[in-house]
């Protein structure tokens, strides 16, 4: 009887564990790298064609002030698969290691049933190239050492603005970032029509495009043969008005020397980039048809967003790196599988640190499992309903500037602050230019006070000056003896297998 009595027990427990294991969402996240919400159809442009992220939208939750909180590829990621901030994990900049002792959202996953999958770009540094993916589809197409490590005070100026006027536009060739995407999109494709519903499953899709360079399809390209096309727009002496930090990062990219604002060139620059939204958007529709034709739509909550945002002529300059809007703001579309909270707009500032405690709740994970993080569920916000109390925090201190930087967006204003170098207030409601800067106006003290605060009340500008110049030093110093030693970091799953 005791026998019987405790299998009895086992098949309840297992039973019990199958129900658990089979009730939690697949999740799937899909990524663009570079991409500004502005352009995007789904958040009301008038000329790029998403029609897939527009249904997706309709279908879902759309956040209309969404941040990444280090505009920056690596950073960005580390950010959004830890819930922590660039500079509370060590990584500053393309270069910096993501420590293995680092919890992400794949251990918290992994230990709670779930398969981990990333397929595309994420740029992970050091030896640890997995971070808790049990599966990582294809190899590692950027520097896993710290080859990219620059100095802070010597800074060359890059040529980044090669990609950024008419010459650089290739049409219907294929490079670098065409052959990752069809890649990874590909494998990701494989392991949707190959899942069979019963593991739960997280899977990281991660394209290069839209990032520069801009080298699309013939056939996106023809999409906006004649099409209007949206030209940045500047003030009267407008170099004038610039902040420090973009005078900084115009002269790291070279455009305080070449102008990439001249009409027929960023006209041709911006067609293809409104050619690689297409081209992305399609892949989007693929993915979804992936998971309706399995059956896996009923149960997978789908999230797309991007790393950051590219400046692309505004304010004269390009890339990411700065606190402005278009290098900044992403989109960020969440959708659940019942269609809950269908057609909701979110105006509340959140940012990338928020979707790994988004992604705690979703599975489930009592809070009793979790360690520390930064962010903040987005659960509560799914409904539409404004929080006050929320702000997005944005950083950079090593990429492009001289001195720590850090940006907090609440309540339609942004504060830049650039320690030792001032600062600026924006309206951005007033003023979505970000022109005009109404730092020091005594109407607007107390606000900047709090936002400053906000700040301080999570960093220490003054030890986080020494820890980044040391660890751009240690990383110099290392990167030569890695050369020497003939160490390469970089993933490979066909060498893994």
């Amino acid at each position: 009887m005791k026998i019987k009595h405790l299998r009895l027990i086992v098949l309840i427990i297992l039973g019990s564990n199958l129900y658990a294991q089979e009730s939690k969402p697949n999740i799937l996240i899909i990524s663009a790298d570079e991409m500004v919400p502005m352009l995007l159809g789904a958040y009301g442009h008038p000329v790029v064609k998403t029609p897939h992220l527009d249904q997706l939208a309709k279908q879902g939750v759309r956040f209309d002030a969404a941040y990444a909180n280090n505009p920056l590829c690596a950073p960005a990621r580390a950010v959004m698969l830890t819930g922590m901030y660039s500079s509370n994990i060590g990584v500053y900049d393309n270069a910096a290691p993501l420590a293995s002792d680092i919890p992400t959202i794949n251990h918290y996953l992994v230990n709670h049933g779930y398969e981990t999958v990333l397929s595309g770009k994420v740029h992970f540094v050091g030896p640890d190239q997995l971070h808790g993916f049990q599966k990582r589809l294809i190899k590692s197409n950027y520097p896993a050492d710290y080859e990219w490590v620059k100095s802070r005070e010597e800074k060359i100026p890059r040529d980044h603005y090669k990609n950024y006027i008419a010459s650089g536009v290739k049409i219907g060739k294929r490079n670098h970032s065409s052959d990752l995407d069809e890649l990874a999109h590909g494998k990701a494709i494989e392991y949707l029509r190959e899942k069979d519903g019963t593991q739960p499953f997280f899977l990281f899709v991660s394209y290069n495009f839209p990032h520069d360079p801009f080298w699309p399809s013939q056939k996106h390209w023809d999409m906006y043969k004649d099409a209007e096309i949206q030209m940045p727009e500047f003030p009267e002496n407008w170099k004038d008005k610039l902040s420090i930090m973009e005078k900084w990062l115009r002269r790291h990219s070279g455009t305080d020397e070449v102008d990439v604002t001249v009409p027929e060139s960023i006209r041709e620059v911006r067609r293809a980039y409104y050619a690689l939204y297409s081209y992305i958007d399609d892949k989007v529709g693929e993915l979804l048809s992936a998971l309706k034709d399995k059956g896996l739509d009923k149960n997978t909550i789908v999230v797309f967003t991007s790393d950051h945002g590219d400046m692309i002529g505004e304010k004269g300059m390009v890339q990411k790196r700065s606190f402005n809007e278009w290098s900044a703001r992403v989109p960020l579309i969440v959708k659940y599988p019942d269609k809950s909270f269908a057609g909701t707009q979110q105006a509340t500032p959140v940012s990338l640190v928020d979707i790994m405690p988004t992604m705690l709740d979703w599975a489930g994970i009592p809070k009793e499992h979790r360690l520390d993080y930064d962010g903040s569920s987005l659960v509560p916000l799914m409904d539409g309903k404004l929080d006050d109390n929320r702000f997005a925090l944005i950083e950079n201190h090593s990429e492009g500037v001289y001195t720590t930087c850090f940006s907090v967006v609440k309540s339609g204003y942004k504060y830049n602050w650039f320690r030792g170098y001032g600062a600026q207030l924006i309206n951005l409601k007033a003023d979505p230019g970000e022109w005009n800067n109404l730092n020091g106006q005594r109407e607007h003290a107390g606000l900047e006070h709090d936002f400053r605060q906000l700040i301080l009340d999570r960093f220490d500008p003054v030890q986080l000056e020494k820890d980044v110049r040391f660890s751009i030093s240690s990383r110099m110093m290392i990167q030569s003896v890695l050369e020497k030693q003939g160490i390469d970091w970089r993933y490979n799953p066909d060498k893994e297998n």
